[in-house]
């Protein structure tokens, strides 16, 4: 920033992240429609080719709306409620729990008990072969969400339980409006698509140290146009207040930088690293020993 201080116009809200978010949500709501009377197999073709590609990318755009890029900092709530609304194609509630840690992982990263993408000791044991890292890739969701319980259990807050009996509600009103197989088309895609997927290739792309003494990597390849810029990732960490769609002008102003560190330019390239490397693993995360931050 002393050098480039004009990154600091970057920062601020995205005036185009709530028509596009809304566009999606409505986008699988129609979807919900269209599906209702396919048989299961293309249920869970559809769900896995189309409407997991949206759930996912929507979890990205909550990520994006937890750092107050929706509305802005002032606008604090709105975030939160519209991170719910994004939250209604993903048939399951995610977004309050999300933010609530999320906050952690940018405080304290790689922190141990304090930093929830960290896997377990357990993770790291038993999957530790290809045949288990491809087991551990495809239940990835179950994991990230029991981890968090497990290793650092927070109170519930009023905002998780407005969260799951919106989400709920709305679940019940597809299920009414149109049978279970549109509700099973939307949690199958979230399901699958968080699990083994090339979207998902971002989960170990971000942190895993594929080189030793670098803990974090950006990735500059397609997918980005799908994932709000999550690719962006060391630039994102860097500064998590600028949205995502304005992460690659960071790189653009300030390359020095950037251009010399090791990136990745194919998820699909690092799941198959990563299942088939014997050095890569879910014990290959730098993990620390951080001190609580007071809170103010």
């Amino acid at each position: 920033l002393a050098k480039y201080p004009e990154i600091k116009t970057l920062m601020g809200p995205d005036p185009h992240l709530k028509w596009i978010v809304s566009g999606m949500v409505f986008m699988q709501l129609l979807a919900c429609y269209l599906v209702k009377d396919l048989s299961w197999k293309w249920i869970f073709f559809w769900a896995y080719a189309f409407g997991g590609c949206i759930n996912h990318s929507l979890t990205l755009a909550i990520h994006d709306i937890s750092h107050n890029v929706a509305f802005g900092n002032k606008q604090a709530k709105w975030n939160r409620w519209f991170a719910v609304f994004a939250n209604l194609p993903i048939g399951i509630p995610y977004s309050a729990s999300f933010k609530k840690y999320h906050i952690d992982h940018h405080r304290y990263l790689g922190g141990d008990s304090l930093d929830v993408d960290i896997p377990t000791d357990f993770e790291g044991w038993f999957f530790c072969t290809p045949l288990r890292k491809l087991l551990w890739l495809f239940l990835q969701p179950l994991f990230y969400s029991l981890r968090p319980l497990c290793v650092n259990p927070k109170a519930i807050t009023q905002m998780e339980i407005l969260n799951a009996l919106i989400q709920f509600f709305v679940d019940l009103i597809i299920f009414y409006l149109w049978g279970l197989k549109p509700v099973i088309y939307l949690i199958a895609g979230t399901v699958l698509c968080l699990g083994f997927h090339p979207i998902s290739g971002h989960f170990i792309a971000e942190h895993y140290m594929f080189l030793k003494g670098y803990e974090t990597y950006s990735y500059y390849g397609p997918l980005n146009w799908l994932t709000f810029n999550v690719g962006y990732h060391m630039e994102h960490h860097d500064f998590p207040s600028i949205p995502g769609c304005r992460l690659p002008m960071v790189k653009k102003i300030a390359a020095e930088y950037y251009d010399n560190l090791p990136h990745h330019q194919s998820w699909i390239r690092v799941l198959w690293d990563f299942v088939f490397d014997d050095t890569l693993g879910p014990y290959s995360r730098v993990k620390r020993l951080c001190k609580l931050a007071k809170e103010s």
